[in-house]
């Protein structure tokens, strides 16, 4: 399991250097290190017996949904991506699907027209409309994938369906004996990551356009800067959201617990 997981991860990263016709031999050589480098944390992650910085290992399906979700957006802008030099009925398809998501939310103040305001003034035309179609499918992937796990978590019950939640494997790094009451805390965390979640989409272009100022602005011509920046966009907001409604449902579980016992011990005094 740890061995495929970093099977797929490499996979994922290698994508747009697979699909992309014309990537240099340097640009190459770097996404395989790159790969290479990914694939030997995930194993050893999976590997070992003690968590070491993943959340939620042992909490499946909600790695294997945000993988899933990146892993489409990566493959699906690189499709895009091929489509300008190798069009075929798949590519095709994909970019009309995000022309036609990046035009409908393309309306003033989304996060696809703070997206499309971040690049340069004077850009072409052809960079506008491929940042504004990749823009549109990685934001509805992320959307599709929130939705995703917002069902798991409502209605099948995760992570309760999967047996006994352990803290120390699944929050390795949130200490549950310092810091005040444990509930409060995941309480406050995962509404803090609701919240910066949520405003991110909007932030990033924001911040790129006023740094564009004093440094060189991002150049999204070359396909796998655009495919990376885009995914970054949209999958680092929608990964903070799941992140904060799983903090939400943990605390939950915590509250419940306690209820279930407190009233068994008040039971077992009015007993007495």
């Amino acid at each position: 399991g740890a061995a495929m997981r970093g099977l797929l991860m490499a996979i994922m990263i290698a994508t747009p250097a697979l699909v992309v016709s014309g990537v240099s031999i340097e640009a190459s050589q770097v996404t395989v290190l790159v790969a290479l480098l990914a694939a030997f944390l995930t194993f050893v992650e999976y590997n070992s017996k003690s968590p070491s910085i993943v959340e939620f290992r042992d909490a499946a399906p909600f790695n294997r949904l945000r993988f899933l979700g990146l892993f489409l957006t990566v493959f699906m802008l690189s499709m895009i991506c091929r489509g300008k030099t190798d069009p075929n009925g798949l590519t095709n398809a994909l970019t009309a699907i995000g022309t036609i998501v990046g035009n409908s939310i393309d309306f003033p103040y989304s996060p696809v027209r703070l997206v499309v305001l971040m690049l340069p003034e004077g850009s072409d035309y052809e960079i506008v409309q491929s940042v504004r179609t990749a823009a549109g499918l990685s934001y509805l992937t992320s959307l599709i994938a929130m939705a995703a796990f917002l069902f798991l978590v409502r209605v099948l019950g995760w992570p309760s369906r999967n047996g006994s939640f352990n803290v120390w494997v699944n929050l390795p790094m949130f200490d549950p004996t310092t810091g005040g009451d444990v509930l409060r805390r995941l309480t406050r965390d995962a509404r803090i990551n609701i919240v910066i979640g949520f405003l991110l989409p909007f932030v990033i272009p924001a911040v790129v356009k006023l740094a564009a100022d004093m440094i060189n602005p991002i150049s999204l011509e070359h396909p796998q800067t655009l495919i990376w920046t885009m995914t970054a966009w949209a999958f680092l907001p929608a990964s903070m959201i799941m992140r904060g409604i799983a903090l939400h449902r943990i605390a939950e579980m915590i509250r419940d617990q306690r209820k279930r016992a407190y009233a068994s011990a008040d039971g077992g005094l009015q007993a007495a």
